[in-house]
């Protein structure tokens, strides 16, 4: 078994502090999101439009962060937890939620 204090994530958390890694790792989230969204010519690249996505990434950190503690996830987890769901945001959170809890019966 690996010391749970190694690799990226746990050299990030040595280096930042546990709060400063979850927000990178959700910055890093919203910048994948921002990325694809430029790709497919909804956004320019730079523009106001991104001061929203500084709140969108503190939530759903705070979100995805609970929700692990909640689960009970080791801190690597943790934040990879919180890299997807600031990727999804909370559109596309709500429908996971709806895909998992009201999945069409067949």
């Amino acid at each position: 078994m690996t010391d749970p204090d190694t690799g990226l994530v746990g050299a990030l958390q040595a280096l930042l502090g546990g709060a400063a890694t979850t927000l990178f790792a959700a910055t890093l989230g919203r910048l994948v999101y921002h990325g694809g969204e430029v790709r497919a010519g909804r956004r320019p690249l730079f523009g106001w439009h991104l001061i929203w996505e500084v709140p969108t990434a503190v939530v759903m950190a705070l979100v995805a962060e609970s929700l692990a503690t909640y689960m009970g996830l080791s801190p690597q987890v943790t934040t990879g937890v919180v890299a997807v769901l600031a990727y999804l945001g909370p559109r596309g959170a709500r429908d996971v939620v709806d895909r998992v809890v009201f999945k069409p019966k067949g």
